[in-house]
This record gives C-alpha cells, structure tokens and sequence, in this order.
C-alpha cells in the first residue's frame, strides 16, 4: 500500500512548485528539511520513493515531480512538469504571440543543429522571419533575457541551448514534432540535444552519458554495433552527479565532432 501524503510531502511540493526545477543536492536537503520539520521517518536514500507519494496525488491533475539530468553539467535534477499541455502554447499567459513565435524558431535551430546550440546571431536574424508580429532586435533580446530567466533557455558564450527545465516539460513535445531529428540518449533514455552520435548506426548519448559509460570500458565502442567510437570521449569528475570536468567550450566541440542532425 502506498504511503499517505503527509505535511512533509505537501512542503516539498509546495518549495517546488514556488522555483519550478531544483538541483538533486538541494531536492535531498529540502527532502531532508520537510521530514525533520513535519517529525516524519526520514532516509537519505529514499527520496525519489517520498516523491511517488507526492506523483500518486499529482496523477488526476495531470502533473508530475519528474526527475532528468543536466545535458550541461551531468547534474541530476527535479522539476514539476504539466502533462496536460505539452505544447508550447502553455506559456501562452506569459509571453506574446510573436515572442511565442521566435522561441519556436529557435528551437528549431537548436533541435536542427548539429551541437544543440544556436549562436545569438542567428538568433537575432530570425525577428525579420516572424509572421505574426515584427519585433526589434532590442526587443528580441529583452524576450531571450526572459526566456534564460524563466529556465526555457540557457546561454553562455553567446550561445543558447535548451533549459534542462525546458526539455524535462517538453521532452514528447520535442520528439513527437522533431521526428527526424530528435534522439534520446541510449544510456538515460531522456531526450538528447546535446550529444555525440555512432557514425555507423546512429545511437546517441548525451556528453556526461558517453563519459560515464566509456569511463567503465576497456576501450571505447559503441555498444550497439561495436563500432570504434569516434568522438573524444568527454571528461567527467568523479562526484555522484557525474559533473564533466570540460569547459563549456570544450563540450560544444566534443559534441560537434559528430553530426547527430540531418
């Protein structure tokens, strides 16, 4: 039988639904933090169990903790997902129409890219695109600096990739209307917009994903064809959240080496 949803478990959802996603070390101190408050039994291996608790009373309402790693760093993390709208249109009361309009264009330049990043160039390129409403290119950068702020992109470098909020809420949405291109990785089995790709079969893995399985083998093949890999194999620390030691530079090029897009 499952276990009855107690005040502890109504504390963690409600500090999640106030900052929508939160890094796995700081989930395992709010778990920790909730169940010390409410005097509840507390095990600091049990927190993904203390979150079905909480999915079994989300399931009627269409929402649901998920738990997916950072394409970034490696890092775990855990967001509230509605899914009951998938579709871009869920952020419908938070931004215009046209604004709308340039954050679908540009996943389609990150989804279609071969590294999963679009520069802020081209960007910016796509406001004379837009058919719903024209925008300046001041004004498309205002919408970017939102879009980062509210975890739907993330840049660096003056480059934009999915949020890992982002591709955790809109991971069916991505893969149902990017068919041709989008992947998921074959060691988490999550959608992979940053990774490298088997030049003879096609099987990808996100960068932390491919430097955690090639770190246990002997030498690096793919493990569906056994084919030599052949990408330069992304550095990870040895930490529990799998954190690559590369630059953010260093990962687009590592992920670069091998076209995963059409």
């Amino acid at each position: 039988m499952a276990s009855a949803m107690g005040d502890g478990h109504r504390r963690f959802l409600q500090a999640l639904m106030s900052h929508g996603i939160v890094e796995g070390s700081e989930a395992r101190r709010l778990h920790r933090r909730c169940c010390e408050v409410h005097k509840v039994y507390y095990a600091h291996d049990k927190l993904d169990d203390f979150i079905n608790v909480i999915n079994t009373r989300l399931q009627p309402l269409f929402m649901q903790i998920r738990k997916g790693i950072s394409e970034d760093d490696g890092r775990t993390y855990y967001a509230l997902v509605n899914l009951a709208e998938t579709e871009i249109t869920k952020m419908a009361s938070d931004y215009a129409e046209n604004e709308l309009e340039l954050f679908r264009k540009t996943m389609d330049l990150i989804i279609c890219s071969e590294n999963g990043f679009a520069s802020s160039t081209d960007i910016l390129n796509l406001v004379d695109q837009l058919e719903t409403k024209k925008m300046k290119k001041k004004e498309a950068e205002q919408v970017l600096k939102n879009l980062v702020q509210d975890k739907w992109l993330s840049q660096r470098e003056g480059e934009y990739t999915l949020h890992t909020r982002c591709i955790m809420e809109m991971e069916q949405y991505i893969l149902n209307n990017y068919r041709d291109v989008a992947k998921k990785c074959n060691i988490c089995h999550s959608l992979a917009i940053q990774s490298q790709a088997c030049k003879s079969c096609g099987l990808g893995m996100h960068l932390p994903c491919a430097g955690k399985y090639f770190k246990a083998q002997t030498e690096p093949r793919c493990p569906k064809c056994n084919n030599f890999w052949p990408h330069e194999i992304p550095e990870i620390n040895c930490t529990d959240s799998h954190l690559p030691s590369n630059s953010p530079g260093e990962r687009r090029r590592a992920s670069s080496s091998g076209t995963r897009r059409r």
